[in-house]
């Protein structure tokens, strides 16, 4: 839709069209009539926005730092799952997990070869030499925010203690990669070749999504991409970093009971870091991790 320049632009900035957005939207469909995709005017988070995303996301690290400080061995899963359910709710935030898509719980807990998606339970202690990911989600005021953590539960073997951090260092190197006019390609590249030239392998079915109004947005971020392709990084898209690592094969499983668990097809251990970042006009912003 055009809007004409000396109108308020449509962000909500207050600012007339021709000093705000004209210049980024001509970009845009420029780019589009080149055969590029390009994210429709719906994705980009307008100013009012990115402040109610940057609100939530300070709640959902508010969380995970609740959790650093009490997790460790014999405490289980269930315990995180009330943890995070009672810090969210008593800060007036809504646990995002909680009844999505049937989903039974308010945070995903995936230990050691579960790769995503692990149910919490009061019959799961985590035990010294574990590997967890607490990955938190929330709704503040409307918006969502999401990132996710690894924990090294005690005294952790060197092998799986190096899998959860460069897990972290391929999340910095995709990082890296968001820039302005780049492609969403170019992140996954980057994670991919990072994790393999580590010998490790990168889970291709499941990736990081668009947020911000919603829980799960358009675009798919795949961490096994090819650079240059993909949509392409416009200032105001928000999306998910969120790559699962695996020690060994790439291949996975769902649990068939619950339809929700995923694990690794050979039960070697399985790593994720999740941030949630911004696209600017000259590099990005991590609102949440």
């Amino acid at each position: 839709m055009e809007t004409p320049k000396n109108r308020p632009c449509w962000c909500g900035s207050g600012k007339a069209y021709a000093l705000c957005h004209m210049e980024l939207d001509f970009k845009l469909a420029m780019l589009r009539r080149k055969g590029q995709r390009t994210p429709p005017r719906e994705l980009l988070k307008t100013p009012a926005q990115i402040e109610g995303i940057r609100r939530s996301a300070a709640l959902n690290m508010a969380v995970l730092d609740y959790v650093a400080a009490n997790i460790g061995p014999g405490i289980t899963t269930g315990q995180i799952d009330q943890w995070v359910h009672d810090f969210t709710v008593d800060h007036g935030g809504i646990p995002a997990p909680l009844n999505y898509q049937g989903f039974p719980a308010s945070v995903c807990t995936s230990v050691n070869q579960v790769v995503c998606h692990g149910i919490p339970s009061h019959r799961q202690v985590l035990q010294e030499g574990d590997i967890i990911n607490v990955d938190c989600s929330t709704i503040f005021n409307g918006y969502f925010s999401d990132s996710s953590r690894m924990f090294c539960i005690g005294r952790v073997n060197d092998t799986w203690r190096a899998l959860v951090d460069n897990t972290k260092k391929a999340v910095e190197q995709g990082l890296a990669q968001v820039q302005p006019w780049k492609h969403l390609g170019d992140v996954g590249d980057a994670v991919n070749r990072f994790a393999r030239a580590r010998g490790y392998s990168v889970v291709r079915e499941i990736g990081g999504h668009g947020i911000g109004l919603k829980f799960h947005e358009e675009p798919y971020v795949s961490f096994v991409s090819q650079a240059g392709t993909g949509m392409v990084l416009a200032p105001g898209l928000v999306f998910t970093i969120e790559p699962m690592i695996n020690l060994g094969t790439h291949r996975i499983t769902v649990d068939r009971r619950n339809g929700w668990t995923v694990r690794t097809a050979d039960g070697k251990p399985s790593a994720q870091w999740e941030i949630q970042v911004l696209v600017t006009e000259h590099g990005h912003e991590v609102l949440c991790w």
